[in-house]
């Protein structure tokens, strides 16, 4: 038996408006795309993007009690986060900071004593997308 590949599967509120976001801002491109689902591509990286927009437990006394009672509840957007191993990591980061999706202003390309230099950024719907590379 053999692990091959994990595919982040990252929720958010309006499929249309992340796609657009990830197009533009991250550099990712849609493989495949409807209103509850996407795929994204960039290299041989995918991310899936859910569609996280049911609204109606607003309306629902219950949720003391369970507060999840379908799993595409609108406030699980941007709950999630991933890593991305990639190399050249500078050159990322400075296309990151480019188009503002650094994590925020302080964010820099940090050492780890585990042996990855990483930074983390966000998605439109404030998803944790942390990109490392393995230090040699």
């Amino acid at each position: 038996m053999d692990f091959k590949q994990s595919i982040p599967a990252l929720p958010v509120v309006n499929i249309a408006k992340a796609v657009a976001f990830y197009e533009s801002k991250m550099g990712f491109k849609a493989r495949y795309q409807e209103d509850g689902f996407a795929i994204l591509v960039r290299n041989s990286v995918d991310i899936h993007l859910w569609a996280a927009c049911d609204q109606s437990w607003r309306y629902k006394f219950w949720l003391v009690f369970r507060p999840i009672s379908c799993g595409a509840e609108s406030f699980l957007a941007g709950t999630a986060s991933c890593r991305i191993q990639v190399t050249g990591i500078d050159e990322l980061y400075k296309e990151m900071k480019a188009t503002g999706v650094i994590y925020n202003a302080e964010t820099v390309v940090e050492d780890q004593s585990w042996g990855h230099r990483d930074f983390p950024t966000l998605d439109l719907h404030g998803n944790l997308i942390t990109f490392y590379e393995i230090v040699k």
